[in-house]
């Protein structure tokens, strides 16, 4: 058996399946176990539901079929979004947003190392110019990486950085150019204007290379994610999701949440504080390893 993923529900669900048969208890030990994984009271209600039909349908009380049962449903929800990123083309700008305090600095970080490793050359723009701390943060990773970061004094133009960051990008012939953006959600008015700006940079800059926005989520904020995911949408086109911390939590059901909610592809999944662990989001995988 291969080891227990952080997210695994094998715990939660252990005294679900562990029964001989399936009673009045199974259904009550099941949604209280998907509400604490963070499925929410929602998405439980309608798995119980098709769980209880598909039950009754094939006529079992085995908890084995039960246990088929919840994982094909699960891969299911997982894969009606496609999660295969939308960056086939070279050169390709990633624009990465997300409230403060998601790892935002650190995904960018981790998704420059993802396609390094694949042998591109990358390029960071950083552009959340409002927190000293964002910029200096990213220079220090692009050091560790090897990984040219175009930067500004705190204070700047964010669009200036960007548009200094597409040149270089040119001139240096990369291939992924990733650019960090303020997280302040509050001044939404303000970040609506700012990254309506970026947009027009890149537009005029960068008319012919392929674009995604990456929104960075913390799986271990259950619905507060889903919220701020929400407020996002509302100021930025979102293209997918990445979602943080889930080594840090046992709550997988965040992935579903995201996905059944919000209708956003999960594109990757950070699972450590290192620079390579960042995984690409399969829903197969990721649903199998929900059950280990």
């Amino acid at each position: 058996m291969a080891e227990r993923t952080p997210w695994s529900l094998s715990g939660a669900l252990r005294g679900v399946f562990a029964k001989k048969t399936i009673d009045a208890d199974t259904w009550d030990d099941l949604e209280d176990s998907l509400i604490q994984a963070d499925f929410g009271p929602d998405i439980t209600d309608a798995i119980v539901a098709e769980l209880r039909a598909k039950v009754s349908r094939y006529n079992t009380t085995d908890p084995k079929d039960l246990h088929r049962m919840l994982r094909e449903g699960i891969e299911e929800r997982l894969a009606k979004l496609d999660s295969t990123l939308n960056l086939s083309a070279r050169p390709a700008v990633v624009l990465v947003v997300g409230v403060n305090g998601v790892g935002k600095t650190t995904s960018i970080a981790k998704l420059a190392r993802f396609y390094q490793m694949r042998g591109e050359r990358v390029l960071i723009a950083a552009g959340d110019t409002f927190r000293a701390a964002a910029i200096d943060q990213i220079a220090l990773w692009g050091e560790r990486l090897g990984i040219d970061v175009i930067r500004q004094k705190p204070g700047g133009d964010p669009a200036a950085v960007v548009f200094d960051a597409l040149q270089a990008g040119r001139a240096r012939k990369a291939q992924h150019i990733i650019i960090d953006t303020a997280g302040r959600l509050h001044t939404k008015d303000h970040l609506m204007a700012e990254l309506a700006k970026i947009g027009r940079i890149i537009q005029r800059e960068a008319a012919d290379w392929t674009v995604e926005a990456l929104l960075v989520l913390d799986a271990t904020t259950g619905s507060n994610a889903i919220q701020q995911a929400r407020e996002f949408i509302k100021v930025a086109p979102v293209d997918g999701v990445i979602l943080t911390k889930l080594d840090g939590t046992a709550k997988g059901g965040m992935a579903v949440a995201v996905a059944t909610e919000l209708k956003l592809p999960i594109r990757f999944i950070g699972v450590g504080e290192k620079a390579e662990d960042l995984l690409e989001f399969r829903a197969r995988d990721f649903a199998n390893a929900l059950f280990e």
